[in-house]
């Protein structure tokens, strides 16, 4: 029988004491955390602080190791729950849009929404089911056809696929992960409106989001976690960016970093009227027109998915494109082995740290050495200098900050930013290398997604350092924070064109996201 107990008639969910261990370290450690019906709850941390681990607990993928979970009853007291499974979850109310969409895109919206869940009989009333879904999204302000499959949506209308498929199974108590990290500005907008309407109705919205500009706009309460510990639970309106940034990581940290005055140099980088496929065989890149001289940081914006990754694996020699150029300081490297791109002073900084930056299970050392074993810094000719090796690693992981017990451990082991860290020393350091005589180009693609806000601010502080110092900086970016923040041009990608490049001294984010959203733009 379900204990049901007196308490705080305003309680949505309320979680006391969790506690959750894995071998070697306390993710969650005696937490408490509660969420109002009818309010929007920021859910803060740094990487590793515990915010998954507790949502996880919640939506039953993790059993705690103590703690109890209570769900309000709307006035009639609170109801202790065991949640033993996600499906138990969801019979409870609880429902989580997760970073990454779990979406089949071979089926239509209907199908999504009712994937998994226990039908009346053999047959499947789809005109009821479209019915249901069409009044929820005109309720919600998410309009949606019920019939359209997933794959001829956009990214914004996807997630409001998996929003919808949460309120269409009854979800009292909404769980979003990082729901803003692909959408545009005015995307986000909408969605910000969409929580607190949902909140007006009496539901409880747990908001995750490393973005404290949106945590300020959208939230009424916001409550932090550091080492797995709370630190604090805030009213939204009694606090600001700069004092949840600081329980965050415990201490102050600069937004605004503090940008050079740029002094451009010759032209590091051409890219004329470059055309490519995706790995499907379809056009990703088309006449894709821009240069970027040393000293210069151009930033790439655009909804994910519309080309930038195809034009940074072209820029790296990753990618064979079909069509155009591609020089770097007037050498023409276009379909050229990556090998000739390094050769040329060229970093690049994957969007995929783990499988592509880097080699998860060699030690720190042997993945910063991974370009500069080809000269004779580390070794000579097939061999390696132990003494050699050590003392480059060393002396990266100490102008670069990299905190990691020794250069021996795994990488795999350190936190994203301290894996971030290390492809940044690995590829700026061989950059150096090779440009003795020339400025380099550095590709970034998505430098700081996934990290904290400490992690954030010291990669960006490196990406202008490399610009101080004359090389040029092409920075792919979904965070259109970050590329207003950096940026002295921005290009905006819509469907593998260039829809416009602007100054970045006076850009207005509201141009910005129309070209984003594939409308025209005043080109530099």
């Amino acid at each position: 029988m379900p204990q049901i107990i007196s308490g705080d008639a305003r309680i949505g969910l309320d979680m006391r004491g969790i506690t959750k261990r894995f071998p070697g370290v306390i993710a969650a450690d005696d937490v408490d955390f509660s969420v109002y019906r009818g309010e929007v709850h920021g859910l803060l941390g740094e990487n590793g602080a515990g915010k998954t681990t507790l949502m996880s607990v919640l939506c039953g993928l993790y059993t705690p190791d103590s703690g109890e979970i209570s769900l309000g009853l709307g006035g009639e007291g609170i109801e202790k729950v065991r949640i033993e499974s996600p499906r138990h979850a969801i019979r409870l109310g609880i429902g989580m849009v997760h970073q990454h969409f779990r979406l089949v895109q071979s089926h239509t919206v209907a199908e999504n929404c009712i994937l998994g869940l226990a039908g009346d009989g053999l047959m499947i009333n789809s005109g009821e089911i479209g019915r249901r879904i069409h009044n929820i999204g005109e309720r919600y302000r998410m309009e949606i056809d019920p019939a359209s499959y997933i794959w001829q949506l956009s990214i914004g209308e996807q997630q409001r696929v998996e929003i919808l498929k949460m309120l269409y199974r009854n979800a009292d108590i909404l769980i979003l992960d990082e729901p803003t990290a692909v959408l545009t500005p005015q995307e986000s907008q909408s969605l910000g409106t969409t929580l607190k309407t949902m909140a007006k109705e009496g539901k409880s919205v747990v908001f995750i989001s490393h973005k404290l500009d949106e945590v300020m706009d959208f939230t009424d309460r916001v409550t932090v976690l550091r080492n797995g510990k709370n630190v604090k639970s805030v009213e939204t309106s009694d606090t600001d960016k700069e004092s949840l940034a600081n329980m965050m990581v415990g201490r102050n940290v600069m937004f605004a970093v503090e940008r050079p005055v740029f002094e451009y140099g010759h032209t590091v980088l051409e890219v004329d009227e470059v055309a490519a496929q995706n790995d499907k065989g379809v056009t990703a890149l088309s006449g894709v027109t821009f240069d970027i001289k040393g000293g210069e940081i151009l930033g790439v914006a655009g909804v994910s998915g519309n080309g930038q990754q195809e034009l940074a694996e072209v820029l790296t020699g990753l990618r064979k494109s079909t069509s155009g150029t591609v020089r770097v300081c007037g050498a023409d490297l276009t379909n050229k082995s990556p090998a000739k791109f390094i050769e040329n002073g060229v970093g690049h900084i994957p969007g995929d740290r783990i499988g592509v930056g880097l080699a998860g299970n060699l030690s720190v050392s042997d993945n910063l050495i991974m370009k500069a074993f080809r000269g004779n810094t580390v070794s000579t000719g097939l061999f390696l200098r132990n003494r050699a090796v050590s003392e480059y690693s060393d002396r990266l992981i100490k102008e670069f900050a990299v905190d990691t017990p020794d250069r021996n451990t795994p990488v795999r082991n350190l936190s994203g930013g301290n894996q971030q860290k290390a492809i940044l020393a690995r590829e700026i350091m061989a950059q150096s290398e090779q440009t003795s005589k020339n400025n380099g180009l550095l590709i970034a693609v998505q430098p700081t997604r996934g990290l904290d806000v400490g992690a954030t601010e010291a990669v960006r502080r490196l990406l202008l350092s490399q610009c101080r110092q004359g090389d040029a900086v092409l920075l792919i970016s979904d965070d259109l924070d970050e590329i207003l923040s950096v940026s002295s041009s921005i290009a905006v990608m819509f469907s593998g064109k260039i829809m416009g490049i602007v100054d970045g001294d006076h850009a207005d984010i509201g141009e910005i996201g129309i070209m984003m959203a594939g409308g025209s733009g005043s080109f530099k």
